[in-house]
């Protein structure tokens, strides 16, 4: 007898079988490899646990579950938070007194010691690395935060394995099953071609697309590190492999899979390598078979891109491909207005950012694991007189504390002294002055950063999309520069923002005189404000403000008949916005007092959240 659940999965299949099947074939015109997929994806759907059956059940119902004003991320890495699984599951208390609901995890699944990028070189997409636990601490850890009604993310690595992978072992010794799993070539005069329309990711520390195999005398192509290689997704094998590795994982209870470099997981010589049509169709067919066998879980894009460029990984509403996109563009313009106390270019890409369909959901952060890339506009920067090199050049000088009447810290990485770029590391207390402030132990500057800090936190709050926070910053923990004793980090500054939680720190969290205790209590306030207004969401209608001074953003967000406009002072003085509009009765949702608008006497660094009455 056919049971409830297989006619569900025959219906969900049904609906997407006749688009699966031309896109698999208009890529690999294989049939039996196509068979074999539709075989493996009802046995994966047969797999799922009945609480992860019923979770797929209940997030169909509400397709839109993470756009709502409740969601507020933090990423963390597993080792740094808990020492272990285990370790992040006994945490959970603490996640939750953050406010958090939506945890995303930095790489934990196994990859060799020392030659792993900081775990995206994975050596087996189905062994946790031995010293955080196993798969079963994963599925404990997974159903734990379930319980809760915390949703549970991870970085999904599609471009490439660890140079220490089964396939990539085998591939070395000269098997050609696996050497064709990857872009290998014995021609020069084939990787001087590719090598001159792809740019090299890493010009400092990795140059180069492909990386000299002496073993089996062949060149494979490694976009990022020669320990990571590409996967040849020319090959059907290799994208059904990966779609189980894939199944595999969210049958663990994964609720969120970022594909890791996906923008480049489809290669042509003569182009770019980078974001080729072919990509989108094997998005598309992994979206369709996530609706198919889990269809509670999510797609991000880490494509790092302007989002205007991003865009196309949204797909279209009739044919999507990712739920969330990765913003790294709107956190470069936020620091920006910091460095330059100008609103201009972030009050341009919020524009933008607003004339999106509300159902392009944009995952934000002000810092995270990774290094600031100052890929900003300067096409509209030159309209000011501003050039990209000497502005790239203030900004990383600004951000270590060198110029502009800085007090951060922070540190350098991937210099490329041919264009005379590179990008930035530090996290957003060091950023922000509290870490010099601490060493020098100037009050008033210490009050001045956290200021700072907790302003740019509310905006984060504001912005369009999921805010996600790196987990410390809600203490303040500032960088961290032990990995210079490390041999195995000590030349990849990136590790500055990648240090062990502190969680001595955390004791003060409820002490109001503390560093710890003014952040965490203001970020409460904050969470607990987006939580409960609806104009927070992903469906609400924004636009920026005129505040007739460049120091102050102005950003709205109405929803049912209600709106919220916030205003953030980027200066270190006190200025005025001029806001003149109907409905002119405001209330703060912070101290709750009414509030007039025409000028507004904002202090240095001050933010609000002004919410207009409801019209009678």
């Amino acid at each position: 007898m056919t049971s409830d659940v297989e006619v569900t999965y025959r219906k969900r299949f049904d609906r997407h079988f006749e688009e699966l099947r031309w896109l698999y074939m208009e890529l690999y015109s294989n049939s039996s490899m196509f068979a074999e997929l539709c075989d493996t994806m009802e046995r994966f759907s047969r797999a799922r646990s009945a609480s992860l059956k019923e979770r797929d059940l209940r997030k169909e119902a509400d397709p839109d579950w993470y756009k709502d004003s409740d969601q507020i991320g933090m990423s963390l890495y597993v080792q740094n938070f808990g020492g272990n699984l285990q370790g992040v599951r006994n945490r959970l208390d603490y996640i939750e007194k953050c406010n958090v609901n939506v945890i995303h995890l930095m790489p934990f699944l196994e990859s060799p010691k020392g030659r792993n990028d900081g775990g995206y070189a994975v050596s087996d997409y189905r062994k946790v690395r031995p010293d955080l636990g196993d798969m079963d601490d994963l599925q404990a850890l997974t159903e734990s935060c379930h319980k809760r009604g915390i949703s549970v993310g991870m970085d999904f690595v599609l471009n490439h394995t660890s140079d220490d992978h089964e396939w990539a072992r085998r591939a070395r010794a000269g098997e050609g099953e696996y050497m064709s799993r990857y872009y290998f070539y014995n021609n020069p005069e084939v990787v001087r071609k590719f090598e001159e329309t792809v740019p090299q990711a890493f010009p400092e520390t990795a140059p180069g697309n492909f990386t000299y195999v002496p073993e089996c005398g062949h060149y494979v192509m490694t976009t990022f590190y020669p320990y990571q290689w590409d996967l040849n997704y020319h090959n059907p094998r290799v994208f059904n492999e990966m779609v189980y590795n894939f199944l595999y994982l969210a049958n663990r209870g994964m609720d969120m899979m970022c594909l890791i470099a996906h923008p480049y997981i489809w290669k042509e010589p003569g182009t770019s390598c980078c974001s080729l049509p072919q990509v989108h169709t094997i998005t598309r067919l992994l979206r369709m078979i996530v609706e198919i066998v889990c269809p509670s879980v999510l797609l991000m894009s880490d494509a790092a891109f302007r989002p205007e460029d991003a865009l196309p990984y949204f797909g279209t509403a009739e044919k999507p491909e990712c739920h969330i996109l990765y913003n790294a563009a709107t956190m470069a313009a936020v620091w920006n207005s910091v460095a330059t106390r100008d609103a201009f270019l972030l009050k341009n890409q919020l524009d933008m950012l607003s004339s999106f369909s509300a159902a392009h959901v944009f995952e934000n952060y002000l810092r995270n694991h990774d290094d600031i890339s100052w890929n900003l506009d300067y096409d509209l920067l030159r309209g000011q007189g501003i050039m990209e090199i000497s502005h790239k050049k203030y900004l990383n000088d600004y951000f270590r504390g060198y110029s502009g009447s800085s007090n951060s810290r922070g540190e350098l990485c991937n210099v490329d002294y041919v264009n005379e770029d590179a990008r930035f590391c530090g996290r957003t207390a060091s950023m922000c002055g509290i870490e010099r402030a601490g060493f020098e132990g100037s009050d008033e500057m210490m009050d001045s950063s956290i200021r700072m800090d907790i302003m740019l936190h509310a905006l984060l709050f504001m912005l369009p999309g999921l805010p996600v926070l790196y987990s410390g910053d809600e203490i303040g923990q500032v960088n961290d520069y032990s990995y210079k004793d490390d041999p195995e980090k000590a030349r990849d500054a990136r590790y500055i923002c990648r240090g062990p939680m502190n969680w001595k720190l955390t004791e003060n969290i409820d002490s109001p005189d503390t560093v710890q205790g003014r952040l965490f209590h203001a970020l409460d306030i904050l969470e607990k404000i987006r939580k409960e207004e609806k104009a927070f969401g992903s469906e609400a209608e924004c636009w920026t403000l005129d505040t007739h001074a460049k120091e102050i953003l102005g950003f709205c967000r109405y929803r049912n008949e209600e709106k919220i406009t916030g205003l953030f002072n980027f200066s270190e003085h006190s200025q005025t916005a001029w806001i003149n509009e109907e409905n002119a009765g405001c209330r703060d949702l912070v101290t709750g007092e009414p509030v007039q608008t025409g000028s507004i006497v904002m202090d240095p660094y001050a933010f609000r959240y002004l919410k207009t009455k409801k019209s009678d």
